[in-house]
């Protein structure tokens, strides 16, 4: 999966979603995912769903004759049919607006306190309670009407598929029990077994990844946007994880701060994206990461009039290493990897193996986006397993045959890849 986040806030009213949805597949983009695009709460936050079949009307064309779902349905159509784009939508069940009307209707439905009153989701920052109290946690253990609770996720899962939705990022998927997801997942899959479900566990340890991944999700998503490129903790967990289901890497997310605003490097917007299109089976990249933005995707404030301009365009480049990714399998999977120790710490030394095929891919990454880093080995060919040659997919100065001893000096953030395949 190759996924392009359309944040809605920032994109306005459907109409204007198709030059978005555009150019995300020129990138080679095969999924859009779209934030939460319901009716929202006071708060007006789109992860505060008032309800939960209707639009926001922040994205409705109020001038024209067709009815909200109508709009929503065609952009999705059009996607499909005209660009060959798949759509997929965040699926918020672990709590909804506090000012719903569920939460007066169905009052078993939720967690309480100890003095009754409904609890509100929290996270733990730098030692630091936080709690949103906009929302409403569901109680998805011990709730009195869990058949009516269950039934409702049903309804609000296949209201989007009928909507021509393919896919759910389920949000804070470990929150919720593993019965729960591969109950829902497994009843939805019987008549619609090509939709794709991906589980959101950012936050949660190892442990509780792996959990969440044997639920039944096709993906779940993973966390090297953080890794320093020398830690042991990434390949862990990739290893731990990888046996039970794919994963999907980003360099940015609407959750993180702009990876532009942070570098001020166009070299670590390509080093990022192009560690993670190759690292993992699928990839996201949030809209405007090709123009290096800055501002933070806010689910409240962000309106489509903070679309920024600016002198970068990494378009090309994404749209390169998308190519390498579509062209070789062994990037489609999470196949054995292992971190090969050499000379220079400041470039990462990866080998990539394919479980389906017999495809191994060496990963060369200048750790350093400031300065140039000197690599050399007395034989690349040591370090795969085929006795066939390495083809140089290297976006920038590709060999046409690699030497022995191999020796190059890397650009800053520079990622240099090479694939072979073995005799049957």
């Amino acid at each position: 999966m190759k996924i392009y986040n359309l944040f809605p806030l920032l994109a306005g009213e459907f109409k204007a979603w198709d030059e978005h949805i555009e150019r995300a597949s020129t990138m080679g983009f095969d999924w859009i995912f779209v934030n939460p695009i319901q009716k929202p709460g006071a708060s007006g936050s789109l992860y505060s769903i008032a309800d939960y079949f209707q639009l926001n009307p922040l994205f409705v064309d109020k001038s024209a004759r067709r009815k909200p779902d109508t709009q929503l349905k065609e952009v999705i159509k059009q996607a499909e049919k005209k660009y060959a784009v798949r759509m997929m939508i965040d699926l918020v069940i672990n709590h909804c607006a506090i000012d719903s009307e569920l939460v007066k209707q169905h009052p078993d439905w939720f967690l309480r306190n100890t003095k009754g009153k409904v609890e509100h989701p929290f996270c733990m920052e730098d030692g630091r309670k936080v709690v949103w109290h906009d929302l409403a946690r569901f109680d998805h253990q011990h709730s009195a009407d869990a058949k009516g609770q269950y039934n409702f996720f049903l309804k609000v899962i296949r209201h989007f598929i009928n909507l021509g939705f393919k896919g759910f990022r389920c949000d804070a998927a470990y929150q919720l029990p593993s019965s729960l997801w591969r109950r829902l997942i497994e009843d939805i899959k019987k008549t619609h077994p090509e939709v794709v479900f991906t589980a959101e566990t950012l936050g949660c340890t190892a442990d509780q990844t792996k959990q969440t991944a044997q639920a039944g999700f096709d993906y779940v998503f993973n966390s090297s946007k953080w890794w320093d490129f020398s830690g042991p903790w990434l390949l862990e967990q990739y290893q731990l994880i990888r046996e039970f289901v794919p994963s999907i890497s980003f360099p940015e997310s609407h959750d993180t701060e702009r990876l532009y605003q942070e570098s001020h490097n166009v070299d670590v917007l390509k080093q990022r994206y192009c560690f993670a299109a190759l690292f993992s089976a699928g990839v996201m990249m949030p809209m405007g990461y090709e123009f290096g933005f800055k501002n933070p995707l806010h689910v409240v404030k962000t309106r489509s009039d903070d679309w920024e301009t600016t002198n970068i365009d990494i378009s090309a480049f994404i749209s390169q290493v998308n190519q390498i990714k579509s062209a070789n399998k062994v990037f489609q999977e999470d196949g054995p990897i292992n971190m090969i120790g050499h000379e220079n710490d400041a470039v990462l030394f990866l080998w990539k193996a394919s479980n389906c095929c017999q495809q191994e891919a060496l990963i060369l990454l200048n750790k350093d986006p400031w300065n140039k880093q000197y690599f050399r080995v007395e034989n690349l060919y040591h370090y795969v397993q085929s006795g066939e040659s390495l083809s140089d997919l290297s976006i920038d100065y590709p060999l046409s045959y690699i030497p022995a001893p191999y020796e190059f000096e890397l650009n800053p953030g520079m990622v240099r890849v090479m694939v072979t395949t073995r005799s049957k």
